[in-house]
């Protein structure tokens, strides 16, 4: 079987070996002769799985005991909702940096709980760049300070984070999440839909400040107060047993390649790959993002026209290349390279990329 060159931007590439490790135990996990989908929720071979999930997590991105790890469902969509439901009181602001379309949606879920205000935002240059750290507009009194670590849509990352001393800082990290070192304790809370980096769809972790919890008014429906989920971990309802089984396999993998730096300086090295190409083509090729705002994750160009840019993807489709299209809301095209993409489908790209230019 021929593997395709997995560019897609979410649901994306998991790495082979997990799997092919998922594979070997469809039918019969651990003994139990059943499918770990199969296993009850309160199983001690299920809690095991669980357990491991979490603990693999904390030790990867060196997460601290002050907070809690939890397994939810609902994707980030959901927790544009329950971030402000938990976190925003009354008499204060919730302040959101707006990078791309995904912290528009995280704020227009905001408005819809209590005040809020926009610190920076980088719309009037169609998101091609992060906002400097010295033209944030933080007062200090604030709720939080909410941002999207990597921008998807228009291939744009923070490459250093903004300091926002006492006020809790909050993070989507759904798409760059285990991509490169993290202190974590710079954060209140990280949020991240598994789809990208982590594992399947249908999981979405959150690592939140233990302190944090106390926020929550206790009126909030039950499902959509952090302190239900911290309280059982993760257990209070069914959660999504085969995504954290594969979450956690995911996680194991990582690990074996020698942790998130390793991780780091492959993505680095793909990305490397595709930015050269597109530095290197004369205009040809024409990056969405600003150079110092680059993605790591996502690499966004455009061609002179539309009619070449559907060349380019009808050819790139035939010779095996999948999800290149940019998102139907700016078009363009995409390459999404995220941890489990082989430095081999980059350079394959990459020669693809250069033959394309060559002939047409």
């Amino acid at each position: 079987m021929k593997r395709a060159y997995n560019f897609n931007a979410g649901p994306a590439a998991l790495p082979l070996e997990v799997l092919q490790e998922a594979k070997a135990e469809l039918l019969d996990f651990g003994g139990t002769g059943m499918s770990v989908m199969e296993l009850s929720h309160r199983s001690r071979e299920y809690d095991a799985v669980h357990a491991q999930a979490e603990q693999l997590l904390r030790k990867l991105l060196g997460i601290p005991d002050d907070f809690h790890v939890l397994f939810v469902q609902g994707g980030a969509s959901l927790q544009f909702s329950m971030v402000p439901l938990n976190l925003l009181g009354e008499g204060q602001a919730a302040n959101y940096i707006l990078t791309g379309s995904w912290s528009e949606k995280a704020l227009q879920e905001a408005v819809k709980v209590g005040e809020t205000k926009v610190g920076a935002s980088s719309k009037d240059q169609q998101y091609r760049y992060i906002p400097a750290a010295a033209d944030l507009e933080i007062g200090g009194d604030e709720a939080y300070v909410h941002i999207t670590s990597n921008n998807t849509i228009y291939g744009t990352q923070w490459q250093q984070f903004p300091q926002t001393e006492e006020v809790p800082l909050i993070a989507d990290m759904s798409s760059d999440i285990l991509s490169k070192p993290l202190d974590v304790s710079q954060f209140g809370l990280i949020y991240a839909g598994a789809q990208k980096n982590l594992g399947p769809s249908g999981v979405t972790v959150v690592i939140i400040r233990r302190d944090l919890l106390s926020r929550a008014k206790d009126d909030l429906p039950t499902m959509l107060n952090y302190n239900t989920h911290a309280k059982a971990r993760s257990l209070y309802n069914t959660p999504p047993t085969f995504g954290i089984y594969l979450l956690g396999k995911v996680l194991g993998w990582v690990e074996r390649q020698g942790g998130v730096a390793a991780v780091a300086r492959q993505n680095e090295l793909k990305a490397k790959l595709l930015y050269d190409v597109i530095d290197e083509s004369g205009g040809y090729y024409k990056g969405h993002a600003e150079p110092e705002s680059r993605s790591l994750m996502n690499v966004t160009f455009n061609l002179a026209s539309e009619e070449l840019e559907k060349k380019f993807l009808a050819e790139a489709k035939e010779a095996g290349f999948v999800g290149l299209a940019g998102h139907r809301s700016i078009g363009g095209c995409r390459a999404s390279i995220y941890n489990a993409v082989p430095v081999e489908a980059c350079q394959a790209l990459r020669d693809f990329m250069i033959r394309f230019k060559e002939h047409n």
